[in-house]
């Protein structure tokens, strides 16, 4: 009973679309749409035949795939509470535009300590260097008396006794002077040891303003303002909508024949009308679909092999606000490089917008300000 109830729906089907097909290539139908009905009924068999790749010439292979795009997590080095995200679903973002800022006041108590540090190396430099100057002083009044000694000792004017007092004095204002300048030293690696802290403190406060790392659009916003956030938690996820590509399978016989670099050629199912240019950018070294050890024939026509089709970035910098993530289509690639593309598969772009993609590099160097709001907005309160 089950084989022949699903024969009896089978045969409904065939019958239901049969009967579509003779209405559709009915007379008024086809007058309304230009078409005689032999020219109709061809367009009908070329979307079928091209639909089981019929039409497609020896050395050209397809594939059902869709469009995916490299995404980037922005999260933060340090944990803290997330005072403000200034992006939501759906945002563009350009390399270098802020997206989120984190406070920590526990950081910015460090920065204030380390600064307090370094005025008090700096006040302690002051301190040795006046000393030297003072000892220096000291020690070429003690160095000439010392020397004057020296002669007045060979004429037997001074006693030995009072030149051994010269010249103790003399050792030890070289000594004074010697510790002093050490003194100097300590305080002038202090002070670098300071400096450095408070770089290592800025360095992570400024960790706490989360920016673009490239262009793209904001897939998810995975925080909130207000939140308390964990250090490398996510707070949004990036589409890189200039590393966008479309993921096919195809069976080893093919892929086998395939080479990084080589052409391809995408149609997507919502604007079949176009044919987008690919470059195979990957080849799987390993089968998807079936285990990775096979000893008959028949197995290994059933493994199959993930191919990567990435699209021109020029072409996805110029239609960069059409870009869409998860449609499906289908890629095609040559196995013979020597076949030509056909009629059906050549290049055919849509006219170009009139807004594109902000220039990266320029985005990098003059990043977004911020403006300041309107007196007047109603939303300046």
């Amino acid at each position: 009973m089950s084989f022949c109830r699903r024969a009896g729906v089978a045969l409904a089907f065939l019958l239901g679309v049969g009967a579509y097909f003779v209405s559709f290539l009915n007379e008024p139908r086809i007058s309304e749409l230009g078409l005689t009905p032999s020219a109709h009924a061809q367009v009908i068999r070329n979307l079928i035949a091209r639909l089981r790749g019929q039409t497609l010439p020896d050395g050209i292979v397809k594939s059902n795939g869709r469009l995916e795009a490299t995404q980037v997590d922005v999260s933060s080095k340090y944990p803290g509470r997330l005072s403000e995200v200034t992006v939501e679903e759906g945002s563009n973002v350009t390399p270098g535009q802020v997206i989120a800022k984190i406070t920590s006041p526990e950081y910015e108590a460090q920065l204030r300590a380390a600064k307090a540090d370094v005025q008090k190396a700096n006040d302690a430099l002051a301190a040795a260097e006046a000393e030297i100057a003072s000892r220096q002083s000291a020690l070429e009044f003690a160095k000439s008396d010392f020397e004057r000694g020296q002669e007045l000792m060979k004429t037997g004017f001074i006693t030995k006794q009072v030149f051994e007092q010269r010249k103790r004095n003399y050792d030890s204002a070289v000594a004074a002077v010697q510790s002093y300048t050490s003194q100097r030293d300590q305080a002038l690696s202090q002070i670098a040891n300071a400096e450095a802290e408070v770089d290592r403190i800025q360095s992570i406060i400024d960790d706490l303003t989360l920016v673009s790392p490239r262009l793209g659009r904001v897939q998810y916003q995975l925080a909130r303002a207000g939140e308390v956030v964990a250090a490398g938690a996510p707070i949004v996820t990036i589409l890189d909508l200039t590393d966008v590509y479309m993921t096919i399978f195809l069976p080893a016989a093919d892929a086998g024949k395939l080479g990084v670099g080589d052409e391809a050629r995408i149609i997507l199912d919502p604007v079949p009308d176009y044919v987008v240019p690919a470059k195979i950018s990957f080849v799987a070294a390993d089968a998807q679909f079936t285990p990775k050890t096979v000893e008959t024939r028949d197995e290994r026509a059933k493994l199959m092999f993930r191919i990567k089709l990435k699209i021109d970035p020029e072409i996805l910098q110029a239609f960069y606000t059409r870009v869409k993530t998860g449609v499906r289509g289908l890629g095609f690639v040559r196995t013979k490089q020597d076949v030509e593309w056909p009629a059906d598969l050549q290049v055919r772009l849509p006219a170009l917008p009139e807004a594109k993609a902000p220039d990266a590099k320029a985005s990098e160097a003059n990043p977004p300000e911020a403006k300041a709001p309107d007196a007047k907005s109603p939303n300046a309160k």
